[in-house]
Formats: structure tokens, sequence, C-alpha cells
């Protein structure tokens, strides 16, 4: 299956972006996992910018989801709330049909954030019919180097752990396929 993980970060040296490039390695050869961290390239959202022609980044944004099973989304607390730009990316997609039957599940990567995660929570769950709050997984990688939070993620129970979020995800997605109805 292939997977889009989204970081919902704008920082180039983010914990949760690096975490989602180490899930995408760990991932192989069963999945694929592209990472998704260009969240900053998105124009400020506006019901007016929805008409044609959409802007580029926006549509290669919405794109890469509709060419993806499933989705990963990751992403820091600002302010105890969900960064301006996640918030932004899922503006553009509310009104498009991509995101709603789209398979979609939670990582974190730090001990804290439950008030993010948690309007976060509310906002996928209004916008998508496939948002699986059950499929979680947290991780403590704040303050972690590159290669530390590759090092602390590859660890047998972590690197276990991320493969049985990724396998729950993909039995979710393969449930959420259109059927093909036999032909007479």
């Amino acid at each position: 299956m292939k997977f889009l993980a989204i970081s919902g970060s704008g920082r180039i040296q983010s914990t949760n972006t690096a975490m989602l490039h180490n899930v995408a390695q760990i991932a192989r050869p069963l999945h694929h996992i592209t990472v998704y961290h260009d969240i900053t390239a998105l124009p400020v959202f506006s019901p007016d910018a929805e008409t044609m022609p959409t802007p580029p980044s926006v549509q290669a944004f919405v794109d890469a989801i509709r060419n993806h099973d499933g989705l990963i989304i990751s992403s820091p607390e600002y302010v105890r709330a969900i960064p301006g730009g996640l918030k932004n990316a899922i503006d553009w997609l509310v009104s498009r049909d991509e995101i709603i039957a789209k398979p979609i599940a939670l990582m974190h990567a730090s001990h804290r954030g439950d008030d993010m995660l948690t309007q976060l929570r509310l906002v996928l769950s209004t916008v998508s019919d496939q948002f699986h709050s059950d499929i979680f997984l947290r991780f403590s990688l704040m303050n972690m180097s590159v290669h530390e939070i590759s090092r602390t993620l590859m660890e047998h129970p972590n690197k276990r752990n991320i493969q049985d979020f990724i396998q729950r995800l993909a039995q979710r997605s393969l449930a959420t396929e259109p059927h093909v109805q036999p032909t007479n």
C-alpha cells in the first residue's frame, strides 16, 4: 500500500518530519510511504482561491493525497493548538472529495501535545469519514537529533510498534477500497 505521511511542522529540522522519514524506511518493502513536509508552500486558504486555477502547490498536495491509499499525520503542538500550516492544509481539503473517504491515522513525536491532538481529532473526524482515532502511535522524541531519532525508532519494540501501526492502517485502507461488482 501507498501512504502519504504529512508532517504538520514547518521547521526544516522537524522532529515529526524526521520521525516520518524513519517510519517510511521501516515500512519497506511491504508498504511505500511518501513524506510530505512542505506544508509552508501552501498559500493561505481562502474560499475565493478555490476557483480555477487551483494554486500549483495546492494541486500538487491534493494530487499526492489522491494518489495514496491512506494518510499518516504527525504534528507538533503550537501554543496548545494545531499549527497554522497544518490547519491551512486541511482547510484546502474541506470542500474537496480527496480526503472524505481517505483512511487517516495519527502519529505523535512528543510526550506532550494532547490539546493539539484533541483538536486535530475533532477536525479530522469532521472532514473524513475514515479518520481512525484508534490507530495512534506516540513516541517521546523531542530534543533528539535526527540520528538519535533513527536509532530510537529502529530499536526492536519501537520498530515492531511502527510495523503494527502501518499494518493496522493498511487493513483499514483495504477495507475501504471500493469493491468491484462482478458483471453478469
